[in-house]
């Protein structure tokens, strides 16, 4: 009988993908210094950025019990809330804070993400059962557990994203958020290999989110909990697998007309071009300075450094030209009217209009007010979009991962400025000396922008020494931040 028998029952062995992800979350020993180093600030810029977003009450209206009165005492914390959820909900919950403002850490490859979306369901489950062993005299996780946990979750989701587009199918990022942390949370709840195939085979089994919600002219706010609701289902599916002990679905990738692969992905196999290990995190990149999609973090970036040469002037220009990545073009080139905040920040001629007119670029200038200012529409207006195809190429070269953009404007007059080019933003690698300092600001104006005066003083004095919060236990961390 072929082995594409569809009439055929027998079970097959685990897809290799899934295998290959349960052996590296049970099995894989990190050992790189960079790796810790930049997953503890990638820790403190993801709670930072959740507390940024609790200025909007779009956001804060998410983040309680799925319906009123469902709480659980005793359960996961929401950051910067007094809200105790299952842990399923809480996941939720801390995955849209963390995402709402487009302001957490990024991936850009064949796929885009962010990596650190993936706390939603670490620090729900972390919580959780850290609070539990808390009462019941067991041993909680501690920081370093967590930091462990993410660097995993960040391998999974960016190493499937360096050859795999699943945009080229239709399909929103969000997939491996879900796929990444099924995975850790299952081994968090104590899954054994099996278990955590069992989990991953389900996560795939969901098939995916349309990118229907980040494109013109549906762009609109689910982009901001997309990330919040692959967290929850990434909870179920690893409270399944080890609590309850379903069924996985051993070919869910390959299974001839039914699996994956078939109904969703051309009929593709996925390609890899480095095994796990901790590579993403150690180039994972972080947006410092302006909240806005990261394709034009530089493009940001290059408005600012032209502002005072056009401020005065906005009357008076004939053109902007952007030159751009590939990637830039399919996803944040937009013309004609915004709707509302999740077009403007997808959106390059306005997030380089704002710099050009303001000198700034803020969350709050997404909001109606500002864009309500008709100098930005008239100057998007006089915007050209195009690839420059070196900088598509840098952006692919893994020795490189560049997100170059430049900015030029032209006068009425016949005359310009200078054309600005910038290859990598801050947030870069290669910038981290520069941005880490400013990382941390960001960290501590976020805190002291919505916690207490004593919380922050406690939150910097825990945060100061590397290894002291590594040992700290997650549970008295997160307190930290309860209101």
């Amino acid at each position: 009988m072929s082995a594409h028998d569809i009439r055929s029952a027998k079970r097959p062995d685990p897809d290799q993908p899934l295998v290959d992800i349960a052996n590296y979350v049970a099995d894989y020993r990190i050992n790189s210094t960079e790796a810790y180093d930049t997953a503890r600030y990638m820790l403190l810029d993801s709670l930072g950025t959740a507390m940024l977003a609790m200025k909007f009450p779009e956001c804060v209206k998410h983040l309680g019990p799925m319906v009123p009165g469902a709480t659980l005492p005793g359960g996961a914390r929401v950051p910067g809330t007094s809200h105790e959820l299952d842990p399923v909900q809480a996941a939720f919950a801390i995955g849209t804070q963390i995402r709402w403002l487009d302001f957490n850490d990024t991936w850009l490859a064949a796929e885009w993400g962010h990596p650190s979306d993936n706390l939603g369901a670490i620090l729900a489950v972390a919580d959780y059962l850290s609070r539990k062993a808390e009462r019941e005299g067991g041993k909680a996780l501690t920081v370093r557990d967590v930091l462990s946990y993410a660097i995993k979750a960040h391998e999974i989701q960016g190493c499937y994203a360096l050859l795999n587009s699943f945009n080229r199918v239709g399909q929103d990022h969000v997939i491996l958020v879900r796929l990444a942390s099924t995975a850790v949370a299952t081994a968090m709840l104590g899954g054994n290999k099996e278990q955590i195939t069992t989990a991953v085979s389900h996560s795939w089994i969901d098939n995916g989110a349309l990118r229907t919600y980040r494109h013109a002219p549906n762009t609109g706010p689910r982009k901001s909990w997309a990330a919040g609701d692959a967290c929850r289902r990434a909870v179920t599916h690893a409270i399944n697998a080890v609590y309850r002990g379903v069924v996985g679905y051993p070919s869910a990738l390959s299974a001839k007309t039914w699996g994956y692969y078939d109904v969703a992905f051309k009929g593709k196999t996925f390609e890899f071009e480095r095994p796990f290990g901790s590579y993403v995190m150690e180039n994972v990149l972080f947006k410092i300075s302006f909240p806005a999609e990261f394709h034009a973090q530089t493009a940001v970036e290059c408005a600012m450094k032209l502002h005072g040469q056009v401020a005065g002037k906005i009357d008076q220009i004939e053109k902007v030209v952007i030159e751009t990545q590939e990637a830039g073009c399919r996803i944040i080139d937009k013309t004609g009217p915004l709707a509302n905040y999740a077009d403007r920040d997808h959106c390059i001629q306005y997030m380089v209009a704002v710099p050009l007119i303001f000198g700034r670029l803020t969350a709050d200038d997404y909001n109606d007010d500002v864009a309500a200012d008709p100098r930005i529409d008239a100057l998007r207006d006089k915007m050209t979009v195009t690839e420059n195809p070196q900088f598509t190429k840098d952006y692919f070269d893994p020795e490189k991962r560049y997100i170059g953009n430049s900015v030029q404007v032209f006068f009425k007059d016949g005359s310009s400025t200078e054309k600005v080019s910038i290859d990598y933003p801050i947030g870069h690698r290669k910038r981290r000396a520069e941005g880490i300092p400013v990382l941390l600001k960001k960290f501590e104006a976020a805190m002291r922008g919505h916690l207490p005066s004593h919380r922050v003083k406690a939150i910097l004095e825990a945060t100061a020494e590397p290894a002291r919060l590594d040992a700290m236990p997650i549970q008295a961390f997160l307190g930290l931040f309860t209101l």
